[in-house]
This record gives structure tokens, sequence and C-alpha cells, in this order.
């Protein structure tokens, strides 16, 4: 009995030491890259690698509290207060759904069914990339690395390019490597839709009622598509080089 408490007790300290951990790196990752979108006074960031991240590796929990306390905190710290309750509680959802997919991976495919499904949702991945790319990235950009502000041209090839390099990466591994690819593709895609769609319907709904703020809600659907796409992006690779590494993650 005294056994078994004392190894509760690890677990709780070890998961609440991981959830401070990632919620600190969803804080600051959030905070080091933005670019600002001024039709509806919010921002691009690439915080959203960390929130998949703590879902893939440690489940529902971590991740939600992660994603809407870490993401809430830098919008509250880069000045952002009118999306700070609206963050709190999108991105832990968010978190929420990708850890509650990716831990039930469901048995009932084939192999050549998994692999088609991956590659569907590489082309889908690619093709959504590149449209958001060049639709809202190209041409001058204004992009804010910590505090420091930085002006660039980006050509609408860049993101072309990208968009054929995800769809090529995302497929070959889900062919050549891991057939069940697709699932972990399809849960972070299912978790970044519910952030669209939060804040999508907060813009539309919330933000003006609550903070007088008039903005053009759906300016920023394909902002936060691409948003999710870029965290899918630097998500998956990390967490299958971690379990690779550290296959007790999994249990």
């Amino acid at each position: 009995m005294i056994i078994m408490m004392l190894t509760d007790k690890k677990i709780s300290t070890r998961s609440l030491a991981v959830t401070a951990v990632f919620t600190a790196l969803v804080c600051v990752v959030t905070i080091l890259f933005s670019i600002y979108v001024p039709a509806t006074e919010g921002f691009f960031n690439i915080g959203e690698s960390m929130v998949f991240l703590s879902a893939l590796l440690f489940g529902p929990f971590v991740g939600a509290f992660a994603g809407g306390v870490g993401s809430m905190l830098a919008d509250l710290i880069l000045g952002y207060p009118h999306y700070a309750p609206a963050t709190l509680i999108i991105k832990a959802c968010e978190g929420a759904v990708v850890g509650t997919l990716k831990s039930k991976n469901p048995k009932f495919c084939t192999k050549i069914q998994w692999k088609f499904l991956t590659v569907a949702l590489g082309v889908v991945a690619g093709f959504l990339l590149g449209w958001v790319g060049t639709t809202r990235y190209s041409g001058e950009v204004e992009l804010t690395l910590g505090w420091g502000t930085f002006a660039f041209y980006v050509p609408p090839e860049v993101w072309i390019t990208l968009g054929i390099i995800t769809a090529l990466a995302i497929s070959a591994l889900g062919i050549l490597t891991d057939p069940e690819f697709g699932w972990t593709i399809f849960s972070v895609i299912t978790g970044g839709f519910v952030m669209v769609v939060g804040y999508f319907l907060y813009q539309m709904f919330l933000i003006y009622p609550l903070f007088k703020i008039e903005v053009v809600a759906i300016t920023e659907i394909p902002v936060n598509i691409g948003q999710m796409l870029v965290g899918l992006i630097v998500a998956i690779p990390v967490a299958k080089i971690v379990l690779r590494r550290l296959p007790q993650l999994k249990s």
C-alpha cells in the first residue's frame, strides 16, 4: 500500500512538473515569434506547436492546461488582454481534443487504408499551407521576434514550395515508416479546427460586447489555419523523435 502511494505521488509530481514546463514553453514560444493582424487586433504565432506537442506527448490534461494557461499568459504579456479570456478556453479545448484523440487511436483500418488517409491528409495540409501563405503572408511582412520587429519580403513561391514539401513529407512518413501516422495528423487538425472555429465565434459575437473592439472575424480564419499548420509541421516530427527516444512516454 505504501509503495502504491509513493508511486502515485511520484506520478503526480511528475505530471505537475511536466505541466509547469510546457505551460512555460507555450508562453515563451508564443511571445518569441508573432505577426500582428490589424483586422482583428490579434496576432499570428507559433505557440500552437507547443500546445500540440504537450498534448501528443502527455495527453489531454497537460495539453489543455499548458495550452490554455500558457497561451493566455502570452496574450497578457504581449498586450492583447481582449483575447486572454477566449484564449484560456479555446486553447485548453484544443489541447484536450488533440490529447484525447491521439490516445484513442482506432484499430479498424488496414495498413493500406491508413496509408491512404495519411497521404490524403498530407495533400490537404500542403494545399492549405500553400494557399494561406500565398494569400496572407506573401509580399511585405512585419515579423516580431521577442521584442524586436523586422520587415522583409516573402515571394508567393516560397509558400508554394513549402506546401509541396509538406505534402510529400507527410505522405512519405505515412507510407515508409508509420501507417497510423495519419491518425496523429487527424488528431492535430481536429484540435486545430476547434481553435479556428472558437476564435471565429468569439470575434463574431463576444469581443465587441465585452471590449468594444470591432474586428473582421472572417479575415482571421486563414491566419489561424496557417497557425495550426505551422504547429502541426513542428510538433508532429518532434513528438515522433521524442517518443522514439523515450518510448516509456507512450505508457
